[in-house]
């Protein structure tokens, strides 16, 4: 949805993609190691993972007036131009090989069946996130919409929260604090409407009951459900899990909602980058990114970069094509298929 170009809204848009393709690029994970960990690159990663709840959170705050007024056909035509995006993707990272070596040596099959049968043997997630693991968001942003335009249908704005709330309670249970709590769950639950559906509610909700936060209280709030994250991340490295496994935890949604509330009142912030008009092209940076890490993973360590050479030159090289291509593609015919 637009965001009326509120500058600080469309620069914490860029910002939160850079904090993906943080992530994905794996950045600084090979080196510096501390105690034989790369403790930086675990702190970054976990560190970006404000990025995608605020996308939610930006999504909820913007299509909230027309959701309520009309919300089967806002439904509709939000999520249908979403879900054909999401398709054409899911079918090019479907068919594009991703190891382009093995591909030449031992044939096209030969490279694509392995993935072919990853892909096959776990299809509920397959269904809920496409052919490529990034593509989860925009399954997940259909998911909570058709759960809050349901509430709005039936007049049920009330049970908005509490359903976000126990969504969210239940994809934590059988997520990231799955050995503590024994629950299971046959589709992972950062996919579908488990963790998205809370993220999209705050947003819709500081809309529709114009809810405010100074930007001092939004400050400490952005910091402590920051530091809630991070000290819950490291507790659950105690059951074995990951420091970086986590995409949301107990802490993420305050986290997500302070930084919101300081962009919220700080509207000119970025407004020099913001007039460069880059955020336009986000969705379609965010869908090819994780394919130009996959090639330059593989083509980068061929050209000698090793260490940090190698993370920092595949972090940049991959925002520079990324934005490139996507820019390209909005200058073609292929931007009806291909982008929003």
């Amino acid at each position: 949805m637009s965001n009326n170009r509120i500058a600080s809204f469309e620069v914490g848009r860029l910002i939160a993609l850079l904090g993906v393709i943080a992530i994905h690029s794996q950045l600084f994970m090979t080196a510096p190691l501390i105690n034989g960990e790369p403790w930086l690159g675990l702190l970054i990663n976990q560190l970006s993972r404000f990025a995608v709840p605020l996308f939610f959170i930006l999504a909820g705050y913007f299509i909230a007036p027309k959701l309520v007024a009309l919300p089967t056909s806002t439904l509709k035509q939000y999520s249908l131009p979403l879900l054909k995006v999401w398709l054409v993707w899911s079918v090019i990272f479907f068919l594009v090989p991703f190891n382009l070596q093995l591909a030449l040596e031992s044939g096209y099959l030969a490279e694509r069946s392995g993935y072919w049968q990853y892909l096959l043997s776990q299809p509920l997630n397959t269904l809920f996130e496409g052919s490529l693991v990034h593509l989860w968001y925009i399954p997940g942003l259909v998911c909570c919409l058709l759960v809050i335009a349901a509430c709005c249908y039936k007049k049920k704005l009330n049970l908005i929260l509490p359903v976000a709330i126990a969504l969210y309670l239940f994809g934590l249970a059988a997520g990231s604090y799955a050995p503590l709590t024994g629950i299971e769950s046959p589709l992972f639950t950062r996919n579908g409407p488990f963790m998205s559906t809370l993220m999209l509610t705050i947003g819709f909700l500081i809309r529709q009951k114009d809810w405010q936060l100074s930007f001092s209280k939004a400050l400490m709030l952005a910091l402590i459900g920051m530091g809630m994250h991070l000290a819950e991340a490291l507790y659950l490295t105690r059951y074995d899990v990951p420091f970086n496994m986590h995409d949301f935890l107990t802490g993420t949604p305050l986290w997500a909602t302070g930084i919101f509330f300081m962009l919220k009142q700080r509207p000119q912030f970025g407004q020099a980058m913001a007039k460069l008009n880059i955020s336009k092209h986000v969705l379609g940076i965010y869908l090819i990114h994780l394919l130009i890490i996959i090639y330059l993973m593989r083509l980068l360590p061929m050209l000698g970069f090793t260490g940090y050479a190698n993370d920092i030159l595949r972090f940049v090289l991959t925002c520079i094509i990324s934005y490139g291509l996507i820019a390209l593609i909005n200058k073609t015919p292929l931007r009806n298929w291909l982008l929003r």
